[in-house]
């Protein structure tokens, strides 16, 4: 199963490996979330994350607080540790580390252009871009009007170039046109991703497999119940869905004809590691899918951590905090809004 990574394998990464699992180590467990979901003010939440690896972070902000500033200076934990090891990374993992930041680009670049279009402040917009997907130009996105300008215009020095090449159309930007660009990049993301850790073979193949494979049947699935009772053809709706995963091809058969959530969740159903998700929720019932698919991504992720000799610990580790972040959020959210009884709603625990 490892082949010979055992024997290189520390030279370049062991260092790496060992920081990552340090890393991750700092994670919130139960008992953090339960004492976080008894606090009864923002600042409450603040005094429990000072005695975790955010409480440097938090220390000098003055009351009140507000919820994005718990989320703004998680989420600078996170890049400063994601610099960090890019900086110490040698090839090809520094390579596998960009990776891990194209698809927060995409949605960079989605956020750009929907606010532009609906004639917000670059600026505002800009602020609310996630810190791992910037790049240089990316304010400049607000002048493009089609697909083609945006391309020649901004995103042809970008990582992103080749997997513009499936979605450059005439066409002006509306919303339905940009949230196709967004699926049609992150198609082309995860192949290409998927394609370099088939490259980099051994374990890191057989685990990215895995957790990349699951990424894009959910997005397949999410794709589905988003574009029911939309104009997207058919046609159109099967060419969004990634050319890989447990349910390429059959299931993008059935998923390309489903007209309601209860013919999804029979399509699913033949997966027999799809069939526990959807056997949590009732029928008809799509609210809860997030949470139950967020609960089975962290199983995985987790996972990862019991091999050795891999890439795939950088992008379970990016991952879990990032799904701690969107928790933390979550819990400042219903504390700073009074809604104490909906705090467990969607906090997916990670240990």
């Amino acid at each position: 199963m490892y082949g010979f990574e055992a024997l290189t394998f520390n030279i370049h990464s062991g260092y790496l490996e060992a920081i990552v699992r340090g890393h991750r180590s700092g994670l919130l467990t139960a008992a953090d979330y339960n004492n976080l979901c008894q606090c009864e003010t923002l600042d409450d939440i603040k005094m429990h994350l000072s005695a975790t690896e955010y409480g440097p972070y938090l220390q000098n902000e003055p009351s009140p607080l507000h919820t994005t500033t718990i989320v703004e200076k998680c989420t600078l934990k996170l890049v400063d540790e994601y610099k960090h090891m890019l900086s110490q990374a040698t090839e090809p993992l520094s390579t596998f580390l960009e990776y891990i930041t194209y698809g927060h680009m995409i949605d960079n670049v989605v956020l750009i252009v929907t606010g532009t279009l609906h004639e917000r402040d670059v600026q505002e917009l800009l602020e609310k871009c996630h810190p791992l997907g910037m790049f240089d130009s990316i304010a400049t996105l607000a002048v493009a009007q089609n697909m083609r300008e945006l391309y020649r215009l901004v995103l042809v020095d970008t990582p992103l170039a080749p997997y513009f090449s499936e979605c450059i159309t005439s066409e002006d930007l509306d919303d339905m046109n940009i949230e196709i660009m967004r699926n049609t990049l992150y198609k082309a993301y995860l192949e290409d991703f998927y394609k370099f850790c088939q490259k980099l073979g051994g374990a890191t193949a057989e685990i990215m497999s895995d957790l990349l494979a699951f990424e894009a049947d959910r997005r397949a699935v999410n794709i589905t119940i988003n574009s029911i009772g939309t104009e997207l053809t058919r046609e159109d709706r099967r060419k969004l869905y990634s050319n890989f995963g447990l349910l390429y091809p059959y299931g993008h058969e059935e998923l390309a004809i489903c007209e309601d959530i209860d013919q999804v969740r029979g399509a699913m159903e033949k997966y027999p590691p799809y069939q526990s998700i959807f056997a949590k929720l009732s029928y008809g019932e799509s609210q809860m899918l997030d949470k139950a698919f967020y609960e089975e991504e962290v199983k995985r992720l987790c996972l990862a951590f019991e091999q050795q000799f891999h890439y795939g610990v950088f992008f379970a580790y990016m991952r879990l905090r990032e799904q701690e972040i969107r928790n933390l959020m979550w819990i400042s959210e219903c504390v700073a809004q009074n809604q104490k009884s909906r705090v467990h709603d969607s906090v997916v625990f990670i240990f």
